[in-house]
């Protein structure tokens, strides 16, 4: 495949035809912040907040969408730039809570990580503000639509699963958010609760529920461990605080994102000393089960014992 060389930041870059500016600058070591863009579903530019200088360019391109040229001249920090970003963090501060201190994703936010590196202390703008209910309808997630920043990285893994593809963008402009078919809440949807979402979501607006409270950020270690309930290989981290496993996530956005709730169940029923009783819906409605039950344990000795049979 031809290569082709440009300069990023006064540093000449050589990388493969097709390459994203944004590949480009972080095999060059150069930081592009990011809110939209994953790895494995690239390409989306909704965000703008990986907007760089390009010379020759009237606008500022997001630069997750724009290729790499031969003697192309970029400037990822630039003082355009860095007003740009800071505008677009004023923006999205304005309809979004100010409750850093009390947010689950204190400390693992990129909002606030993003708002700490341009100097911004608050909305720079002023006008209406969603008041969306709460979405704690079920066991497993916790909804605050107050806090999307409508990145759509959720609605996008969750599609790369054939026949999911439970939530999506819904209605326009200002009224614009992340729900299930018919607006409805999580418990009422299809959804089977993997996290897949929660892995890529990255403000508060998508917590675990089982998590709550029992932590910061910088007070838990991440372990990562691979399932082994099938042989798709489903990544999920072990959640470690003052040496005790606390709870279990989906891993990091990377390969072996989970792919259903029993990967983590029986990890929780692994690792954790006081696992809490899994949930099921039953005819509408959430009940406790046994834990054979959630695993699928039961169909399993079924058809051990009718092999066994024969």
């Amino acid at each position: 495949m031809a290569n082709v060389t440009l300069t990023i930041n006064g540093i000449k870059v050589i990388v493969s035809k097709g390459t994203t500016v944004l590949d480009a600058a972080a095999r060059a070591g150069f930081f592009i912040p990011t809110f939209c863009h994953d790895p494995e579903i690239p390409r989306f530019g909704a965000c703008r907040i990986c907007v760089v200088e390009i010379a020759g360019m009237r606008n500022l391109p997001a630069s997750c969408v724009t290729e790499a040229t031969e003697g192309m001249v970029v400037n990822t920090e630039s003082p355009a730039v860095a007003e740009a970003r800071k505008t677009i963090l004023e923006m999205l501060l304005a309809n979004h809570p100010q409750d850093c201190l009390t947010c689950e994703k204190n400390g693992d936010c990129r909002l606030q990580d993003y708002s700490f590196r341009y100097g911004v202390k608050g909305p720079g703008f002023e006008g209406k503000r969603h008041e969306y209910p709460l979405d704690d309808s079920n066991p497993y997630i916790v909804r605050d639509m107050n806090k999307c920043i409508l990145c759509g990285r959720c609605a996008r893994t969750c599609a790369q699963v054939e026949g999911r593809a439970v939530i999506d963008f819904t209605y326009r402009g200002f009224d614009t958010k992340i729900a299930p078919p018919m607006d409805t809440t999580l418990a009422e949807s299809d959804c089977v609760y993997c996290g897949r979402c929660l892995a890529v979501c990255p403000v508060g607006a998508l917590t675990y529920k089982r998590m709550a409270g029992k932590g910061r950020a910088w007070e838990i270690e991440k372990k990562p461990v691979t399932c082994t309930f099938c042989d798709s290989g489903c990544l999920f981290d072990l959640n470690i605080k003052d040496g005790k496993v606390i709870g279990v996530t989906a891993g990091s956005p990377g390969q072996g994102r989970p792919l259903c709730l029993k990967g983590r169940l029986g990890l929780e029923l692994l690792y954790c000393d006081d696992p809490a009783d899994p949930q099921m819906k039953r005819d509408g409605e959430f009940v406790k089960v046994s834990w054979s039950d959630a695993l699928g344990l039961d169909g399993v000795l079924d058809k051990i014992r009718k092999i066994e049979g024969k």
